[in-house]
């Protein structure tokens, strides 16, 4: 039988493709499960806060939710990338998911009591895992893929990502609607469940490097991790450029559902819907730079998506800037008949299909170009930095939002927008010499 070039083949047939194949399959569905379940838990918190318990300082609590999940990624995304690096990352990847059955069991109570402290434990434990779990899902990818299909596996991995994202807000979206916990904990367990039976099927890799011993000292792994990116420019450049995508999607995340309830009045439901928008987006995004590649390493998109980022996060704050505080709650119907409702959706998808269309080629060149016994490491050093901009993003946007500065939610979005101007300029001359 004659072997198919995967450089030949048809953008989509390999895309179907992919999902079909086994080296691929059990990996997608063990990062869509594991992100579903972030996000249901994230949600349920931030749902809790905003519809059940009543919190006066809703905006600056939802957004330490995600402060909270990401900064374990600061401390052992380098002890991930040295543990990945010097095990078979799909045993690895196993123990991390049995782990996560674990910490589902402190979600659980955490919604049967509605405990607050229980859920920002909850969510504790599962960013210490997704610290760990990052360097393995982002560092296996080419050794399962060849380099032609790796923004196809990339395009595929992020649209799962948003598309997770978005039913795990569906389903904490719904735990805090007065409905029965026993339910949503059978979910949350399932789930839990789902993700570890799907790292089952990830098949083995070569270690990386066999004889390396992960450093103790984390923050000193940690910071030798950053020397080493810092030191090769290329790689700092787009490490430095994915790293403000991630940071300007928390940010975002985080004040949408704010700006929408606060000025239009919506409800769960019409969360729910902008929220999906953003996760069809991305996806789109994703798709799209796999397909514009055609099985290229193809960056020249990058800082044309960067100006698209910045063009609908500006739109976004003029479009909710001048609209008076909402005074009662709507729903779907009542959001996506008026202007500002359609004018907000719009935006939200086509910010998060410039998102798409940004990070995946970035990413895809720093796999493809990392040698093969320090990818893991190098994922790691890039996933310390996406959370040290994560962090600082959001912490810094719930210090403008509190009451002691009072900066409001829709400047604080156009704000960003103009910000991603400066980020176009940065990867614009890199992008165009094939640099970054």
């Amino acid at each position: 039988m004659k072997k198919i070039d995967p450089a030949s083949t048809p953008p989509f047939a390999m895309l179907a493709g992919l999902l079909r194949s086994r080296r691929f399959a059990g990996l997608f569905w063990c990062q869509f499960f594991s992100v579903f379940n972030d996000n249901f838990v994230r949600n349920m918190l931030a749902m809790l806060i905003l519809f059940r318990l009543g919190e006066t300082h809703a905006g600056p609590l939802i957004t330490l939710a995600v402060g909270t999940f990401m900064l374990p990624s600061l401390v052992l995304s380098g002890l991930g990338g040295e543990l990945a690096d010097a095990h078979d990352k799909a045993w690895l990847a196993r123990r991390l998911k049995f782990a996560e059955i674990l910490v589902q069991m402190i979600a659980a109570a955490g919604l049967i009591l509605s405990s607050l402290p229980l859920l920002y434990t909850a969510l504790f434990g599962l960013g210490v895992i997704s610290a760990l779990f990052g360097p393995v899902k982002y560092g296996i990818l080419p050794d399962l893929l060849v380099k032609a299909e790796l923004m196809a596996g990339n395009a595929l991995v992020e649209a799962a990502t948003f598309i997770a994202i978005f039913l795990g807000l569906i389903a904490g979206g719904l735990s805090a609607k007065g409905r029965g916990p026993e339910g949503t904990v059978l979910q949350l367990m399932a789930i839990a469940i789902a993700c570890f039976a799907a790292s089952l099927f990830i098949p083995s890799t070569e270690r990386g490097e066999p004889g390396l011993h992960a450093n103790r000292n984390v923050l000193a792994s940690t910071f030798a991790l950053i020397r080493e990116v810092a030191q090769d420019a290329t790689l700092w450049t787009r490490t430095m450029a994915v790293s403000w995508f991630w940071m300007s999607g928390a940010i975002a995340l985080s004040l949408v559902p704010v700006v929408v309830r606060n000025k239009t009045g919506g409800g769960i439901e019409v969360e729910t819907a902008v929220s999906a928008l953003f996760a069809l987006g991305i996806g789109i995004g994703s798709i799209a730079a796999a397909v514009i590649a055609h099985g290229r390493i193809y960056l020249k998109m990058v800082p044309f998506a960067a100006l698209g980022m910045a063009a609908f996060l500006i739109d976004l704050g003029a479009a909710t800037y001048f609209l008076p505080v909402a005074s009662r709650e709507i729903g779907l119907a009542e959001f996506f008949s008026s202007l500002a409702g359609l004018r907000i959706a719009f935006d939200v998808a086509a910010l998060a299909c410039a998102g798409g269309l940004f990070v995946v080629p970035l990413f895809t060149a720093i796999q493809a170009d990392a040698a093969l016994d320090r990818r893991a490491r190098i994922v790691g050093g890039v996933n310390i930095l996406n959370a040290a901009f994560i962090v600082g993003g959001v912490l810094a946007t719930a210090i403008l939002q509190s009451s002691h500065v009072g900066v409001t939610e829709p400047v604080l979005l156009a704000a960003l927008g103009v910000l991603n101007i400066g980020a176009a300029l940065y990867v614009r001359r890199p992008a165009a010499h094939g640099a970054i």
